[in-house]
C-alpha cells in the first residue's frame, strides 16, 4: 500500500541519504558553535548532562518496547554498553564543551575533520587493522594540519609547547571519541533505539555526579533566553535527529560513503560561527584545514581499507 500524500515528503527523506549525511552535519556543526556560545552560561559538565537527560527522556518513550524486547541482552552486555557511554557519550561532550570555553569554535569544527583518521589509529592498536603507506602518509599529513591549528602557525608557540588549552582538550575529546567509534563494531546488536536510548541513560547517570560536583563548588546555570534555547536544541537536534539521520544513511549507502560527509561540518560551522559569534578566520585554519583535507584524500584513496567510522551509533 502506498503511503498517504502526507506522509510522502518525510517518506522521501527517510530515503535521501545524502540528504540526511548534509542535515546530520549540519545539526552536528551547530552543537560546536552554540557549545562555544553557551560558554559562561552553563558550566561544561552540566550542560553536557542536562544534554543527555532531556535526549534519553525524550527519546525513551519511542524506545520501550524495543528495550523491554531486548533487556537480557542489555544485562549481559552491560559493562560493554557502560564502556561507549563513558567514551561517546558522557568523556567525549564534556570535554569538547569544556574546550569550547577556550577556543574558537572555528578550531573545534576544523580539528574534528581529523576523527576518521583517529578511527583508523585505533583500528590499528585494537585489531591490527592494516594500514597501508597511503593511509600513513594520509593520517601523518592529517596531524600536520592539527599542529598547524593548535599552533596557530606560530613556530615559537610550536617550539615552546604553549598550544591553546581549549584545542587540546577537544582533540583528547576526539581521540577518546574515535576509541568508542572503533569500538562500535563489539557493540552488542541491540535494536538502533533501545542502544541509543540505553547509551544516552548510561551517559546521562555517569555525568551527573560530576555536574553536582561542578554546581557545588561554584558553577551556575543561567536560565536566561540563550541558555533554554540552546539546551532545548543540543537535546533534540544533535542528539535525536542527527544521530538517527545518520544511522538511516549509513543503513541505506555504508559508512564509507557516509564518513566523508563529516566533512561539511567545518563548512557549515565556520559560516555559523562567523554570523552569530563574530570570528574570524585566520590563514593557519585555511593552512590547517587543507592538510587535513589532503591527508584524508589520501588515507581513503590509497590500497586497503580505509579508515572509517563515525561518531554514531549504526542501526
Amino acid at each position: 500500500m502506498s503511503a498517504p500524500p502526507a506522509n510522502r515528503p518525510m517518506q522521501g527523506l527517510f530515503n535521501a541519504p545524502y540528504l540526511l549525511l548534509t542535515l546530520t552535519a549540519l545539526l552536528w556543526a551547530g552543537n560546536m558553535v552554540l557549545g562555544r556560545y553557551i560558554a559562561g552560561h552553563v558550566p561544561p559538565v552540566t550542560l553536557a548532562a542536562m544534554r543527555w537527560i532531556g535526549a534519553t527522556a525524550i527519546i525513551l518513550p519511542f524506545a520501550w518496547g524495543q528495550i523491554q524486547r531486548d533487556l537480557p541482552l542489555i544485562r549481559r552486555s552491560f559493562w560493554m554498553l557502560v564502556l561507549l557511554a563513558a567514551t561517546g557519550i558522557s568523556s567525549f561532550n564534556a570535554m569538547s564543551y569544556h574546550g569550547l570555553q577556550y577556543t574558537q569554535a572555528v578550531n573545534g569544527l576544523l580539528l574534528q575533520s581529523t576523527a576518521p583518521l583517529l578511527v583508523g589509529l585505533w583500528s590499528f592498536l585494537l585489531f591490527r587493522d592494516r594500514l597501508s603507506p597511503g593511509q600513513i602518509a594520509g593520517i601523518l599529513t592529517s596531524l600536520s594540519g592539527v599542529v598547524v591549528i593548535i599552533s596557530q602557525g606560530s613556530m615559537d608557540t610550536l617550539l615552546h609547547l604553549t598550544p591553546n588549552i581549549g584545542d587540546m582538550w577537544i582533540l583528547v575529546a576526539l581521540m577518546i571519541y574515535a576509541f568508542y567509534t572503533t569500538m562500535l563494531r563489539k557493540r552488542p546488536q541491540l535494536g538502533p533505539l533501545s542502544f541509543l536510548a540505553t547509551i544516552m541513560a548510561i551517559g546521562a547517570v555517569l555525568l551527573t555526579p560530576i555536574a553536582l560536583y561542578e554546581l557545588l563548588n561554584g558553577g551556575k546555570v543561567h536560565f536566561d533566553a540563550p541558555t533554554i534555547l540552546t539546551l532545548a536544541y543540543v537535546m533534540v537536534a544533535p542528539s535525536l535527529l542527527a544521530y538517527l539521520s545518520f544511522n538511516r544513511a549509513v543503513e541505506l549507502v555504508g559508512a564509507n560513503r557516509s564518513a566523508p560527509f563529516l566533512h561539511l561540518m567545518p563548512v557549515f560551522g565556520t559560516a555559523l560561527a562567523i554570523i552569530f559569534l563574530g570570528e574570524e578566520l585566520a590563514w593557519y585554519h585555511f593552512a590547517g584545514y587543507a592538510l587535513v583535507i589532503c591527508g584524508i584524500f589520501l588515507a581513503t584513496r590509497s590500497g586497503g581499507k580505509p579508515p572509517t567510522g563515525t561518531g554514531a551509533p549504526l542501526a
